[in-house]
């Protein structure tokens, strides 16, 4: 199966970002992919790097316009479409969901992201309801696919959850970029982090993992900050962690790659973690700490 995941930086509008995207889409489309994944939010600038209740009114529902527009695009080219979007659920609900469209257009299903985050330049809590839709892999026709969103990337239960309940892949659309004052060693070191984890998740679970984020700089519409350096870095690893596609930190770029399905079975007969889980002696994890 050929995925692709497109990593882009955003235009001054929504409309044009939304027809930049479409453009990459096509491209993708003529690698030969038949499944796409975009990034976190990837119809406008990251708008959570401040908190304005007047941002709200960017939110829509699903079905809307937004999706009906990738919608077209994935009947268009007839392939699986993994989209992110601003929800509005009812007047002052909201929620930052992932949306899979199948090949025809249809919506296969939705994923409400889980962890919200709060720091500063990504006042999430502010705009985002934690979703309640569990972590359920949402069945394709190239697939079952645990589609979690970005934040959801550092946290491990998420990834093994989505596994167990029979995930072929693991997407993870991001938005997640540097504070411009810190050091460069800083910045490299939270780099590593972030593709480390995800590796490790992929390790972990036996699974292919297709991690993608944005590129370029985003100012703060308040000016009280210097903005976001988004450090794009998307990547396609297999499920021994290894490197199968990656992104640099400032282009944009269509990764793509034929995964074989095969694998994750071969590897999980010589690394069978899902086995040797002492699930007997793992009640202690639903705890918020043990005192």
């Amino acid at each position: 199966m050929k995925v692709a995941a497109i990593q882009h930086a955003c235009k001054d509008t929504t409309q044009k970002t939304m027809e930049h995207t479409a453009s990459l889409i096509r491209q993708a489309a003529k690698l030969g992919a038949e499944l796409v994944v975009l990034q976190e939010l990837h119809c406008d600038v990251y708008f959570c790097q401040t908190e304005n209740v007047e941002t709200c009114g960017k939110a829509e529902p699903i079905p809307g316009p937004q999706t009906d527009f990738f919608a077209a695009l994935a009947k268009e080219h007839a392939l699986v479409l993994v989209g992110s979007f601003f929800e509005r659920r009812a007047s002052g609900l909201y929620h930052n969901t992932a949306v899979v469209f199948e090949k025809n257009g249809d919506i296969a299903g939705t994923y409400r992201k889980m962890h919200i985050p709060d720091d500063p330049g990504f006042y999430e809590k502010f705009y985002f309801t934690p979703g309640d839709k569990g972590f359920t892999p949402i069945q394709t026709s190239v697939g079952k696919l645990g589609v979690l969103v970005c934040w959801d990337q550092w946290y491990p239960e998420a990834a093994r959850l989505m596994t167990l309940a029979g995930a072929d892949l693991l997407l993870y659309p991001t938005a997640i970029g540097w504070d411009t004052n810190d050091s460069s060693e800083e910045q490299a070191r939270q780099r590593e982090a972030w593709i480390t984890v995800q590796r490790g998740h992929a390790i972990a679970n036996g699974i292919p993992l297709i991690s993608v984020n944005r590129v370029g700089h985003e100012t703060d519409p308040s000016g009280k900050s210097t903005g976001i350096q988004f450090w794009g870095s998307s990547f396609i690893v297999g499920p021994q962690g290894e490197f199968l596609s990656e992104a640099n930190e400032l282009d944009e770029h269509i990764l793509s790659y034929d995964i074989n399905p095969k694998q994750t079975e071969a590897v999980r007969r010589i690394w069978p973690f899902l086995r040797d889980r002492r699930i007997d002696a793992y009640g202690d994890i639903t705890s918020r700490w043990l005192d």
